[in-house]
């Protein structure tokens, strides 16, 4: 399963940026709102808490927001969840104990003309950017069968698929034992055969992080109890 549009998913395509865009005083604001919304999910098998940012929680935030996303990306559409009523969700406020894995947040439309997204960092973190990329539906990428049969057997409408489909597509070169030593000791290293890093972003408060949907990415190993970021998915 591919996207329908690639060739113009492949044209809006460029390297993962960093913009430092937020004051002290709006990520104080972006934190309260966080500690105000209600908790949509608790994965405790990924130990993380997620929140939807609901709109309409504080009108004056949602437009800073909004209007700062369009000075770095131009036209989009927000490719979030949407309300029982039709409106958008702004993005996801993650909550993360444990380091995310290897994974592509694609989107579940392959009609749709997938754009950036967007990491607010609202504490201390690291993510990792592969060069690779994915033209199909939003998936994790695993090696263990288990996982993948557990997620045939579940079909939950919205979860992202689980797949060994990588290992196919981007060689069977071995990954970097440093690079994995330092940053991605969760990953078994085999699972990363073929991967080159692209970026290794340090959280820093007050950036924001912009890169493409169809780059495979995941958390670094190094985490200090926990971390908190704000993420947002864009379409055209």
């Amino acid at each position: 399963m591919k996207f329908k549009f690639i060739d113009e998913v492949k044209r809006l395509q460029s390297p993962p940026k960093v913009i430092n865009l937020f004051s002290n005083n709006e990520i104080k604001e972006l934190i309260e709102l966080h500690k105000s919304l209600p908790i949509t999910v608790f994965n405790k098998k990924q130990n993380v808490i997620k929140k939807r940012w609901i709109q309409n929680y504080n009108k004056t935030l949602d437009d800073l927001f909004i209007n700062k996303l369009r000075e770095i990306l131009g036209d989009f559409k927000m490719d979030n969840l949407q309300s029982e009523s039709g409106e958008d969700f702004f993005g996801l406020f993650q909550e993360s104990f444990s380091p995310l894995k290897l994974h592509v947040d694609s989107g579940f439309n392959l009609n749709n003309i997938v754009y950036k997204q967007t990491l607010v960092p609202l504490s201390s973190g690291e993510t990792v950017i592969f060069d690779n990329k994915w033209y199909g539906p939003s998936t994790n990428f695993t090696i263990d069968q288990n996982e993948i049969n557990e997620e045939k057997k579940s079909q939950k409408k919205g979860r992202n698929n689980r797949s060994s489909e990588h290992t196919k597509i981007y060689g069977a070169k071995d990954f970097n034992t440093d690079e994995h030593e330092k940053y991605l000791k969760h990953e078994n290293i085999n699972n990363l055969k073929g991967l080159k890093i692209q970026m290794i972003y340090k959280w820093k408060v007050g950036d924001i992080l912009v890169w493409d949907r169809t780059n495979l990415h995941c958390s670094s190993c190094n985490i200090k109890d926990k971390k908190l970021s704000l993420t947002t998915f864009t379409k055209k």
